[in-house]
């Protein structure tokens, strides 16, 4: 499925949620790993705003890149974002969205004119 590259120089992103483990099987509590490291995946909420628009997004990120001065709503940037559109079947009913993971999520700066 194609990856979509995800430009963030211009976009303000306030952490909304600060990183937990994802969460593979909510029955077993079973935490989500990466295909090819085997390393344990955590997921951020952001808000990404640009250009006057703005969405509530999960962003997925290895544990790893999950770093230090991580503040709910401080700004953040999320450094080689991409997005993968994902379509599959749930209960008999089709279901499809946008999956998006980062390499990282650090501490960043507000751009201007969105500063408190």
């Amino acid at each position: 499925m194609r990856v979509i590259r995800v430009e963030t120089s211009s976009a303000t992103i306030p952490l909304t949620e600060t990183p937990e483990p994802k969460v593979k099987d909510r029955q077993t509590g079973e935490i989500a790993k990466d295909a090819v490291s085997g390393e344990a995946l955590m997921k951020v909420g952001v808000v990404y705003i640009d250009e006057g628009e703005s969405s509530l997004i999960a962003v997925t990120v290895p544990e790893s890149g999950v770093t230090d001065g991580l503040v709910v709503g401080g700004p953040v940037s999320l450094p080689g974002l991409i997005a993968r559109p994902w379509e599959s079947v749930f209960g008999g009913q089709a279901r499809h969205g946008i999956a998006y993971r980062a390499a990282a999520v650090v501490p960043g700066a507000f751009t201007a004119g969105l500063e408190n």
